[in-house]
């Protein structure tokens, strides 16, 4: 029995997940979009997960998940009740490769939808996406010589589940024999674009599947970061998630020196050159857009360590809506950056999200009127309607070298990476003043800090109150995944540390996430910018000038209104936007 857009109909209608009048909707959908089964070299042309595709495509409203939008896990939860199978989902992460290479091959996989996942009690369980495929159940069931213990999966959950098995884990496998008998690594070809995943399982360039595959895996996981590490007896692949790093997969040594070879040839670094650090950046199409990676390598104890950073336009230009600003906050950057002229600083250490900020600023400013530069080190991320230029201290190009040529050119809008010295810190005051536009960052904790650091920079006090508009400091908290998240109360340790105050017999209601396949067991599932906004205004200039501590700026500042990093980070808290550990990792008094 195929999964076909009539047959699942008729299975949601009997389990109650849709009416009969959508049932129809989906048949009658199905008969004007007929999917023809073509016929090649004996076997039938497998297309992917059609009746998932279309059932979701028609964006119905379930009576059983409380009127939502019907996604692919409530099709497979409808297949598994009228199977009469327990649901799950797949975790990729946990697949064993040994287990699978040892049961099942993937022509069989792809072709019966399934997969093994573990060995329990003596059974071998296994994810289906078509419970109702008695032939393939049973002929897997006397290749793999036991019993079998089926779930059902949704089919693009099995599917996605297989290509990555398959594709990175298999790759890394295939790379490993071909390198052990003495493969030649001096062919492979540059990169233009990403191959689709059909072209990458044709390829018999296991490095370069492996390599691409990483890829495609780190994308789908909304990954920031890839290191791949070399270790003593082997290598590891890791990706930063929502700002924590999860371990993926371990490579043997020979893949570890031909993927590292691979991704240099794809930046365009000197792969002979293993004693020194390189620097350079490669870009990638998916779905339709491109996505840049910043590539660094290393030598460490074992041998050449890389880290890829990507730099996806749809992660660092954002509509400032979806920053995570409250109205007030947003209200306020809104007016720093549309000021004609003056200096706006972003401050936070490291992997805060202040370029996302500037980038996002700058594309809401944007216009073909305004003649916008920014000097960065190194340029993030490639974008038609500003003027960008790298920071290269080999040839004397520094941030304030670069910014001394800039105010030649006749901008409106500067945007500096970093003001690091008082040469820089001098060209940006020296641009505010003459009727400019510039943002740039500062490493400090918190925004009053910031005003100090100007004066060790050797900025004039009287100049800092006359150009500054204003200071935002930022980080990111996680964000609790809704697909999972529960209730909770706030113990009263954990109140002390927040220094928050319980009346008797009140408890505080609080979230945290339980863990879940969508979260892969974390509990959470995006992130969420949480900002301290300084505005200079006529309360903080005479301090300013005054040289006041940035502890005396910050106390009047909140005496004005203006929320700390922690109070922000007490706000998710109390909508169940983030959880207590979060605000304590995060923030501090």
């Amino acid at each position: 029995m195929n999964l076909t857009p009539e047959f699942v109909a008729d299975v949601m209608e009997r389990q109650g997940a849709i009416t009969a009048k959508q049932a129809f909707e989906i048949k009658k959908e199905s008969k004007l979009n007929p999917v023809r089964q073509r016929r090649g070299t004996g076997r039938s042309f497998e297309q992917r997960a059609l009746a998932y595709q279309l059932i979701e495509g028609l964006r119905l409203r379930s009576r059983a998940n409380g009127g939502g939008v019907i996604g692919e896990h409530d099709i497979a939860k409808a297949l598994a009740s009228e199977a009469n199978l327990p649901h799950m989902r797949i975790d990729s992460l946990t697949l064993s490769a040994d287990l699978i290479e040892s049961k099942m091959s993937r022509p069989f996989a792809r072709r019966h939808r399934m997969i093994p996942l573990d060995l329990e009690d003596g059974k071998l369980r296994v994810a289906c996406a078509n419970p109702f495929d008695i032939e393939g159940l049973d002929h897997f069931r006397r290749i793999a010589g036991r019993d079998l213990q089926i779930v059902v999966a949704s089919e693009p959950e099995v599917l996605k589940a297989i290509t990555e098995f398959y594709g990175l884990r298999h790759a890394v496998k295939r790379a490993e024999k071909d390198l052990s008998s003495g493969i030649d690594l001096g062919n492979l070809e540059q990169l233009v674009r990403m191959k689709s995943e059909s072209e990458i399982e044709s390829s018999d360039q296991h490095v370069v599947n492996a390599v691409e595959f990483m890829l495609q895996h780190a994308y789908d996981s909304r990954a920031s970061d890839i290191h791949v590490e070399p270790k003593r007896e082997q290598s590891l692949i890791r990706f930063r998630i929502d700002g924590v790093l999860h371990d993926i997969q371990t490579l043997p040594r020979v893949v570890h020196r031909a993927l590292v070879s691979r991704v240099k040839t794809m930046s365009r670094l000197d792969i002979a050159e293993k004693r020194r650090p390189q620097d350079g950046r490669m870009k990638t199409s998916r779905g339709g857009r491109e996505i840049e990676l910043r590539v660094s390598t290393l030598p460490v104890a074992f041998g050449e360590k890389v880290v890829m950073r990507i730099f996806d336009p749809e992660v660092l230009m954002q509509d400032l809506e979806g920053l995570g600003f409250y109205a007030d906050e947003l209200t306020k950057f809104q007016d720093f950056i549309h000021r004609p002229h003056g200096i706006i600083l972003v401050t936070g250490p490291t992997g805060s999200g202040k370029t996302t900020t500037l980038y996002s600023a700058l594309k809401t400013i944007a216009s073909s009127e305004q003649n916008i530069t920014t000097i960065e080190e190194p340029i993030e991320m490639v974008y038609d309607e500003f003027n960008q230029t790298s920071v290269q201290t080999k040839v004397g190009i520094t941030f304030a070298s670069a910014l001394r040529h800039i105010l030649r050119q006749d901008p409106d809008i500067i945007m500096i990476g970093e003001i690091r010295d008082p040469e820089t810190a001098r060209y940006a005051i020296q641009a505010a003043m003459t009727g400019h536009l510039v943002l740039s960052t500062l490493h400090t904790n918190d925004a009053a800090a910031s005003i100090s650091r100007l004066a060790d920079l050797e900025v004039e006090k009287f100049m800092t109150a006359s150009t500054l508009i204003g200071v935002m400091a930022q980080r990111l908290v996680r964000k609790i995944c809704t697909h999972c998240k529960t209730e909770t109360y706030l113990q009263a340790d954990e109140a002390q540390i927040l220094r928050l105050t319980i009346p008797q017999g009140k408890r505080i209601k609080v979230y945290e996430g339980a863990g879940c396949p969508e979260c892969r067991g974390t509990g959470y599932l995006g992130r969420s910018g949480i900002f301290e906004m300084l505005p200079v205004d006529d309360a903080i200039k005479p301090l300013i000038i005054e040289q006041a501590d940035s502890q005396l700026i910050k106390r009047e500042a909140v005496k004005n209104g203006m929320r700390t990093l922690r109070q922000s980070a007490l706000k998710k808290l109390a909508e169940g936007v983030t959880t207590f550990e979060e605000v304590v990792r995060v923030t501090a008094l």
